[in-house]
Formats: C-alpha cells, structure tokens, sequence
C-alpha cells in the first residue's frame, strides 16, 4: 500500500508548464500522466519511483517520447521497477526514433561503449550506430552531443564515419516527413 500523498498537479507552476490534474491523468490525457510522474519523482524528499513508473509507462504506451525515456532510465537504473538493460533500451528507442534527444545521446553513449568491449567485427557497427544518434541529439544542440561525436569519429574509418551519416540522414528523412 502507498502511503504517500498524491502530488499536487492542481497549482500553475511556471518550472514545469502548464499542469493538469489528477482526474486529467485518470482521463487518459498523457501529458497529465507524464507530469504525475514527474512529480512523483520530483515532489517530495522521497521520492515514489513506483508510482512514477506506473504513470511514466501509461504516458509512454501513448507515444509520450519524455516519459519513455525516462521509463528506461528508471529500468536502467532499477528505481521502482526491476533493473532490466533490456527493457531499458526499449524504451530508449522508442524515445530515440521518436526524436527524444536525450535518448539520442544515452543510446549512442551505450553504442559506443558496447563497441570498446565486444569482438572488432561487431565493434564498427556499434560505432556508426552511436555516431548515427551522436549526430542527431547533435543536430538538436543536446549537451555534449557534438563532442562525443567527434570522440567517436576519431575511431572510426572513412566509410565507417559515410555510413553513420547516410543513416543519420535516412533516420531524418524517415521521422521527420
């Protein structure tokens, strides 16, 4: 049973935009959802990661592409849910393909990391992969985006480095018509 208050959505709050309330969250609105979420995490010196989880995953289920990517940090890092890398990285697509930016960066930071620890013939395609969604979260000015591309391409080959562009492009040309 969960003994913690319900957070207040009711009042403006000019940090987080406009708010809904709860009954706008029950309603099905996913944005309302993805806001208790956040204020389940935020709202309070303990946070509710179990409470969070479960309205971060009825906001992402609706496409909300922040919520996603906050329910697989929460599978990352096994707040109010099981730890599971799996499940993680679900959800981080989900949010990467939908142009998430912060997904972006997390799954090539994964990308990249992966091709430092596995055998050199599967190794380059985890560095065009994670020069493919550098580059994007990049094209978004995302924190150090550009940076860590240019680690990677250092890497990387020339037709390493082509590949992760034509990708890139292909990635815009097909989630952004």
């Amino acid at each position: 049973m969960n003994t913690q208050p319900e957070p207040d959505l009711s009042a403006e709050d000019d940090t987080h935009g406009p708010q809904f309330t709860r009954s706008d969250a029950d309603a099905g609105n996913a944005e309302a959802q993805f806001g208790m979420g956040l204020r389940c995490t935020i709202a309070s010196a303990t946070p509710d990661y179990a409470q969070a989880a479960e309205w971060y995953r009825k906001a992402a289920d609706q496409n909300h592409h922040l919520a996603q990517f906050n329910l697989g940090q929460m599978f990352a890092q096994g707040h109010g849910v099981a730890h599971d890398e799996t499940t993680a990285v679900m959800w981080m697509r989900r949010a990467a393909d939908g142009g998430d930016a912060g997904a972006q960066f997390n799954l090539a930071n994964r990308c990249y990391r992966a091709s430092m620890k596995i055998a050199a013939s599967t190794a380059a395609e985890s560095r065009i992969e994670a020069y493919k969604w550098y580059r994007l979260a990049a094209a978004q000015g995302y924190g150090t985006s550009q940076n860590s591309s240019d680690v990677v391409t250092m890497s990387m080959s020339r037709e390493e480095v082509t590949q992760g562009n034509q990708r890139a492009t292909a990635f815009v040309a097909k989630h952004c018509v």
